[in-house]
């Protein structure tokens, strides 16, 4: 999904950074864009409910449908429809893409699975929203491993921090990634109350 907001001014009106470049720009103004950002305005519950699922939405870059359908396919399942709906949204190739360190941001996962330089199992696939499962491999195509954004993502540039995520394998070397098991709220990086974001959507 293509949203021509700059990032910066968004994640100011998220109060989130989407991206490492927007930490900074973050820092320097942590408050809304606009003449009126630094005013104070009083907040509604809808309005509070409303900017967690926005928050949720564009952590993701996914389209107010897509996160629709997810939230209904949660609904659903068993367990706490928040975190399964965190869960099915991990899932995403192009998600898990980014976690790997395949990518430095949601956006550029996106364009690398879009214009077909990753496969599931060996075969091509170029659709960000594909659902992994538990066991699937996530390879960089061998046609493509040339390409600058994938050396770079081989050194290590775009791993994350600290410790990865457990319910990852990934060989960056090999540039490939494999989805081991389900992944637990607490694992997913996602800034997000979800159990606002279904309020949101059950009202």
């Amino acid at each position: 999904m293509n949203h021509p907001r700059p990032k910066a001014r968004l994640s100011r009106a998220l109060g989130i950074p989407l991206t490492r470049k927007c930490v900074q720009y973050l820092e320097r103004r942590p408050y809304p864009p606009g003449v009126h950002g630094r005013a104070r305005r009083r907040t509604s519950d809808y309005q509070v409910r409303l900017l967690e699922k926005q928050r949720l939405r564009h952590q993701y870059n996914v389209s107010e449908v897509q996160l629709r359908r997810a939230f209904e396919e949660a609904a659903r399942g068993a367990g706490k429809t928040g975190e399964t709906l965190v869960a099915l949204l991990e899932r995403r190739l192009d998600a898990v893409v980014h976690r790997a360190g395949l990518a430095r941001s949601i956006y550029q996962a996106r364009q690398l699975v879009a214009h077909g330089h990753l496969t599931v199992d060996g075969r091509k696939v170029d659709r960000p929203s594909y659902r992994l499962r538990p066991g699937q491999v996530v390879a960089v195509r061998e046609r493509s491993r040339q390409l600058p954004p994938f050396q770079l993502a081989a050194t290590g540039a775009n791993a994350d921090e600290g410790t990865g995520r457990p319910y990852l394998s990934v060989d960056l070397t090999g540039l490939r990634a494999t989805l081991l098991r389900e992944p637990a709220r607490h694992e997913v990086p996602v800034i997000c109350d979800e159990q606002l974001v279904v309020e949101h959507y059950s009202r």
